[in-house]
């Protein structure tokens, strides 16, 4: 049912509600005229109702509105980071830190002690590109979405994953390097 027709039937309806309250005293002169009807006493326990509830609809309100406030002020202030921008930088964001996070696995699950300085080093760098990127963020919001911000960040994310990819291929020569010594010295 579209809008309008929705709007029509409740026009046609609009006088046929009944939403009307009984002036105040109603319950007495029904309950006068019933016992003039039967002359026998009817004894009705009448307890002023106490809105109990009042007090506490009013604190939910107030709490509902603070509510709301406080998340209508969080989704003014954007994330400012790739994602924030459009769904084709979300998904670029995506890819990057999927890959960070793959090629940060590999490096970790590296153990032998004559690279874990290397290890210690790519770290060093990575937190290093991560403030810097966490100033990117700030810059991106004050400059209003600045295309050489966004270039910058992404540019960011390519050095985490190029400093991840030099460390795994300089491991992985140190391990050939101690494979070959290693062969060298039993057959000699």
């Amino acid at each position: 049912m579209s809008k309008n027709n929705l709007h029509q039937v409740f026009e046609k309806l609009q006088h046929e509600f009944d939403v009307e309250e009984p002036n105040s005293g109603h319950q007495n002169r029904f309950l006068d005229k019933l016992q003039a009807q039967n002359n026998e006493q009817i004894v009705v326990n009448v307890k002023p109702t106490r809105n109990l509830w009042k007090p506490f609809l009013s604190i939910a309100a107030s709490i509902a509105l603070i509510v709301t406030l406080g998340i209508g002020l969080n989704t003014n202030e954007r994330s400012n980071d790739l994602a924030s921008i459009s769904p084709e930088m979300a998904e670029t964001q995506s890819f990057f830190t999927s890959t960070i996070a793959t090629e940060l696995s590999k490096l970790h699950e590296e153990k032998l002690p004559e690279v874990q300085v290397l290890i210690t080093d790519a770290i060093k760098r990575l937190n290093t590109l991560e403030l810097d990127y966490e100033n990117l963020k700030s810059d991106l919001s004050e400059s209003g979405d600045d295309k050489i911000v966004i270039f910058a960040m992404i540019k960011n994310f390519q050095n985490r994953i190029d400093v991840l990819q030099n460390t795994l291929e300089q491991i992985e020569k140190i391990k050939d390097l101690k494979n070959s010594n290693y062969e060298n010295s039993t057959t000699i």
